[in-house]
């Protein structure tokens, strides 16, 4: 470190100076009564950063991304400040030097996790055209770029050097830890009231569903880092502290499917360590989905007598996950699942249209269906599924493309554990893969895709994993071990 700092030092202080004056421009602005105007400093800093160190402006977004809240624009225009203007900015800037420079290494179009999500991207643009409210939809697959341009595209190429990967984990990790801190403090003197602590993460993260999705996204990559041979003494010590952090703030969170995901990340660890094949995981989770269907209504009967609410306390918490009669997130939840059923069975191909479901739902409701938290207008946002909301909104070709390339990653990873002539290489990218496994099972009750705290995190993943599979060497193709 000190090293790197003696080399850089001209830039830093050259940094250190424009910092100054830009944030004194910015406070003279202020107290002149232009708030906007005040922008105009740290919007032209961002421009030269994107200008003369891109990746930069990459670490730069992840680190943010914990604080950034959203601010009303437009009248129906909203935007994550600060962090989704410079998406946006990103994605030009890299666009453009891909077109004028053409050194994009296209090895990485060819990737079957990046062909998939090429497929996915071209499937949200024709279901986009065929929507019933298109300029919504539209303005939903702008919104997925700004998301994948920077986060995949850029990523896998930026973290060509593995150290990069790193960097954006702890960008990201110092924020969300700042966050957890913050919630935590808030979080003491209130543990006697459950809607006190889903609110306490506000107003970084809407609600405690996606703030517990976060924490739990890097608990397996921290566990990595906390052993990685490659880290210091000190740099294990702060990882430490961090990983007692995302385990405090995962608990306070009271997200149950967090709880869930971070439970199974660690049962597939194991499995992945007993040398069980993808297939057979992948056969097995087909098999339980499979038994569950042929005793529905046994398995739903008895999930009808469980009447244990969601409730401050863990055993409480834990018995409430199966409770489907009374506790109302639960309730509502499969309110949304059974009015994104009717309206997928009414356009089972191309769907009603991405980002559509949340402004149609609320006439496909049955009053026998509805919680007490349910609103006739359904206004309550979207299907709370990153599966059955796709298949509502693209059709099926939609949900077969989302679960292809959750599958195809997921695989990519394992494969390079095995694979990896370099251990490390190996174990990075399984740890990476089991984050992002964390994402793939709460999805299953809940959808975050489309808000930049989660696609931040899990974009850039997908891509770390994508990259150390693209450049790192391996000690033969054993395509058994994927499959």
């Amino acid at each position: 470190m000190g090293a790197w700092v003696a080399k850089h030092k001209g830039l830093l202080a050259a940094l250190a100076l424009t910092l100054l004056f830009l944030a004194a421009e910015a406070v003279v602005m202020y107290y002149k009564g232009s708030t906007a105007m005040a922008m105009v400093p740290v919007a032209l800093l961002v421009v030269w950063l994107y200008v003369v160190r891109l990746e930069s402006g990459l670490l730069l977004m992840a680190l943010l991304t914990p604080f950034a809240v959203n601010v009303a624009l437009l009248p129906g225009m909203e935007l994550s400040m600060p962090v989704e203007p410079m998406m946006i900015l990103f994605s030009a800037f890299f666009l453009f030097r891909v077109l004028a420079a053409r050194t994009y290494d296209t090895s990485i179009l060819r990737h079957p996790v990046s062909l998939l999500l090429l497929a996915s991207l071209a499937w949200w643009a024709i279901t986009s055209c065929t929507s019933r409210l298109p300029w919504v939809s539209f303005k939903y697959l702008m919104a997925r770029l700004w998301f994948v341009l920077p986060f995949y595209f850029a990523a896998v190429q930026i973290f060509r050097n593995r150290e990069r990967i790193a960097q954006f984990y702890w960008a990201y990790a110092i924020g969300l830890g700042i966050v957890i801190l913050i919630a935590t403090v808030k979080t003491l003197g209130n543990f006697s009231n459950l809607q006190t602590l889903h609110r306490v993460m506000r107003p970084f993260y809407n609600d405690h569903t996606a703030y517990g999705c976060a924490i739990a996204l890097l608990i397996p990559a921290s566990v990595h880092f906390i052993f990685s041979r490659r880290r210091k003494g000190w740099q294990r010590v702060l990882t430490l502290l961090l990983m007692a952090g995302l385990l405090v703030g995962l608990f306070f969170s009271y997200c149950r499917a967090a709880w869930i995901s971070v439970v199974a990340a660690l049962g597939i660890y194991v499995l992945v360590r007993m040398g069980v094949k993808v297939k057979w995981m992948v056969l097995m989770f087909g098999l339980g989905v499979g038994v569950f269907f042929a005793y529905q209504s046994d398995v739903l009967y008895r999930l009808g007598k469980n009447h244990q609410d969601s409730s401050y306390t863990l055993a409480d918490q834990v018995k409430s996950i199966s409770n489907i009669s009374t506790d109302a997130s639960n309730v509502e939840r499969l309110n949304r699942w059974a009015s994104a059923m009717r309206l997928w069975k009414e356009s089972p191909v191309v769907g009603v249209g991405p980002g559509t479901y949340q402004f149609l739902y609320g006439s496909y409701q049955k009053s026998y269906q509805l919680s007490t938290i349910s609103t006739n207008a359904g206004d309550l946002g979207n299907a709370h599924s990153e599966y059955i909301g796709p298949m509502t909104e693209q059709g099926l070709p939609g949900v077969i493309l989302v679960v292809a390339l959750f599958l195809t990653t997921f695989a990519t990873g394992v494969r390079l554990y095995r694979t990896a002539e370099d251990r490390a290489v190996g174990r990075m990218a399984l740890a990476f893969t089991l984050s992002l496994l964390t994402y793939y099972v709460h999805g299953v009750f809940n959808n975050f895709l489309d808000t930049d705290k989660l696609s931040v995190p899990f974009w850039a993943f997908t891509a770390a994993v994508v990259s150390l599979d693209l450049y790192s060497r391996k000690r033969g193709s054993h395509p058994d071990e994927a499959r």
